[in-house]
């Protein structure tokens, strides 16, 4: 089995476990190394994701993938949340950050910033300044999330 079939079948056997858990799959890395492989699940779910979700879920998702044989030898778990300012590469991602501020970067250097409102095969589209601004997905360089964080107000 390749590493594409391995990832597709993990996801398979971990959606599930994570939607009971009231979880969402953000993204999946796996990297076969020896002597210990690493498969990282990045999560999230309305309001966030705690500590307490990723251990809970760590533990179940361990025991389904052993039963599940689908990874040969020793190898480490990690799940986490996917961070204030992740970068976004795959579709999954992107699609998972429609109505979340990004930042995103073009070839020649041009950077646009505002939140975004779709993700088409072709261009996303970010809303900003009370218009829209359509990006082209060949053009885009980096892409990430732009930490938004609700600052206390004073009084």
């Amino acid at each position: 089995m390749d590493d594409v079939e391995r990832v597709d079948q993990i996801e398979e056997v971990v959606t599930p476990v994570l939607h009971d858990h009231g979880l969402q799959l953000v993204d999946l890395e796996w990297r076969a190394l020896r002597p210990r492989s690493v498969l990282r699940l990045f999560v999230d779910k309305p309001g966030g994701v705690g500590i307490g979700d990723c251990e809970r879920a760590s533990r179940e998702i361990g025991d389904v993938l052993d039963a599940a044989a689908l990874i040969e030898g020793t190898y480490d778990l990690e799940v986490s949340s996917p961070g204030l300012d992740r970068q976004l590469r795959k579709d999954r991602e992107f699609r998972w950050a429609v109505g979340r501020r990004v930042r995103c970067w073009l070839a020649g250097g041009e950077e646009v910033r505002g939140r975004l409102a779709a993700v088409e095969p072709d261009r996303l589209v970010l809303e900003r300044d009370g218009g829209r601004v359509e990006l082209p997905r060949g053009a885009l360089t980096k892409a990430r999330l732009e930490a938004e964080v609700p600052w206390p107000r004073k009084a």
